[in-house]
């Protein structure tokens, strides 16, 4: 429509829990964009580029106008908006306070090289003015896993990114790729990956499964050896990996349309249970509750 007041560029995409969010675009694309196993941002409308800042301040002012005190939950797109400077961001943010007043909640996806370049100050400044939430696709603690998928980090770029924002009062919701290894490397991704969310204890944790619905050309030019899991190797991969959690308090989410097994809880308190259910479903896969092949949505 042209009187909405938000210029999308499509493909537009948010987490899953941000189902409720205006999504407001600072950024088109990914500031990376260059590992192999994504693929949200590959189409040629989506190279990256930074929203000019009137254009920005411009939609949340119109935003106002047209929706007021609807706008309760706010998502920062595209790939990571934190990769503008903290100047731009500090406008954008007091400007959003401004102008929806009822906002409680803003996030983003956030790349931990993008944390690299901001202090704690500058996150702490941040954090004060409604950022609060981040969403850090680790994808795997293994450094070798992440050289093969070029995801252009290492567990300790990951952890120190993690733990500079734990730091600032912002909260983390980690993303880990199930499969992401393949055959060869599934038992160091599950552990290494464990390692990394001990170390860092993240406020939520999800575990997606790695898919590739455009074609594998693009992953396995970097990766030509990998041999994808099958749904029971998927499966105790995972048993592994949260074999090796020990976390104190945290919300974990396995229920991505990509996941065959649903597995919700808190870590620690439930992690008996969800390993109950994996190895219930490894013994009898036959009568595992295995989501539907056509109920994956991929």
């Amino acid at each position: 429509m042209d009187d909405f007041p938000i210029r999308y560029v499509e493909p537009v995409y948010r987490p899953p829990s941000e189902a409720e969010a205006l999504i407001l675009p600072l950024t088109d694309g990914c500031s990376w964009n260059r590992c192999t196993f994504c693929e949200m941002y590959t189409a040629p409308q989506k190279k990256f580029r930074p929203r000019d800042e009137t254009e920005i301040l411009e939609t949340i002012r119109r935003c106002g106008e047209v929706f007021g005190d609807r706008v309760r939950q706010v998502f920062l797109a595209d790939g990571d908006a934190l990769t503008l400077s903290t100047r731009r961001l500090v406008a954008a943010l007091t400007a959003i306070r401004r102008e929806w007043p009822k906002a409680r909640r803003v996030s983003s996806y956030c790349l931990p090289r993008n944390v690299a370049k901001k202090s704690v100050e500058e996150l702490k400044e941040l954090a004060a003015l409604g950022l609060s939430l981040v969403y850090v696709g680790a994808e795997s603690g293994d450094d070798e896993v992440l050289g093969h998928v070029n995801k252009g980090e290492t567990f300790s770029s990951t952890l120190e990114a993690l733990e500079k924002l734990r730091e600032a009062g912002i909260r983390r919701s980690v993303m880990i790729l199930n499969g992401l290894g393949g055959a060869a490397l599934s038992a160091q991704h599950a552990t290494n990956s464990a390692r990394l969310m001990n170390a860092a204890q993240p406020e939520f944790l999800a575990s997606l499964v790695v898919s590739f619905p455009m074609g594998e050309d693009r992953f396995r030019a970097n990766f030509p050896d990998y041999a994808p899991l099958d749904i029971m190797g998927l499966i105790k991969e995972m048993e592994r990996f949260i074999s090796a959690l020990d976390l104190k308090r945290t919300i974990f989410r396995s229920d991505h349309a990509s996941n065959w097994l649903v597995l919700k809880g808190v870590l620690g308190a439930d992690k008996a249970r969800l390993l109950e259910q994996l190895r219930a479903a490894l013994a009898a896969p036959d009568s595992a509750p295995l989501r539907p092949a056509w109920a994956r949505g991929l």
